[in-house]
C-alpha cells in the first residue's frame, strides 16, 4: 500500500476579485463545497468563502494533483453557483490561483488562518492578502 500525505493550501478568487458573494451564499457555498469534496473524495481539512475568494486546506489523495483538485472545485461549485444561487451578473472564478504544500507541523497553523478569514478582511483587502502570500511563499522570486 502507498501512503501519501501532502497538505495544500490553495486560494482562489472570483473574476476580477468581484465581491460577489453575500453571507448567506457563503454559508451555502461553504457547505455544498465540502460536501462535493466527500463525494469526490477530496479530504477537505478546512475552508473558508470570503466575498471574493476562496482559501482552502486540503489533503492529496494517492491519485490527486492540486490542480485537477482546485479545477474540481472551481468548476463545479461556479455551475452550482449560478444554478442555485442565481447572482447577478454570471458569476465565475478567475482562472488564476495559488497553492503550497505545507508541512505537517504547520497544519494547525493554516487551519486558524484559514478558519478566522473573515475576521482578518475587515481590516485587510485581498488584494493586500494575495501580495502577502505571494511575498511569504517567494512566488515573486522566479528562482527560488
Amino acid at each position: 500500500m502507498s501512503l501519501l500525505k501532502i497538505w495544500i493550501h490553495a486560494v482562489w478568487p472570483a473574476k476580477n476579485r468581484q465581491p460577489m458573494l453575500n453571507e448567506r451564499m457563503r454559508n451555502l457555498l461553504t457547505t455544498h463545497i465540502t460536501d462535493y469534496g466527500k463525494l469526490k473524495n477530496i479530504l477537505i481539512d478546512s475552508l473558508s468563502v470570503c466575498p471574493e475568494h476562496v482559501h482552502c486546506l486540503f489533503r492529496l489523495s494517492n491519485d490527486q494533483s492540486p490542480n485537477m483538485v482546485i479545477q474540481l472545485i472551481k468548476g463545479e461549485s461556479a455551475l452550482w453557483i449560478n444554478k442555485n444561487l442565481t447572482p447577478a451578473p454570471k458569476f465565475e472564478w478567475d482562472r488564476e490561483f495559488i497553492a503550497v504544500s505545507i508541512g505537517e507541523s504547520q497544519v494547525v497553523q493554516v487551519r486558524d488562518y484559514i478558519t478566522s478569514q473573515i475576521q482578518v478582511h475587515p481590516g485587510k483587502t485581498f488584494e493586500e492578502e494575495y501580495r502577502e502570500f505571494i511575498a511569504r511563499y517567494n512566488f515573486d522570486q522566479p528562482n527560488q
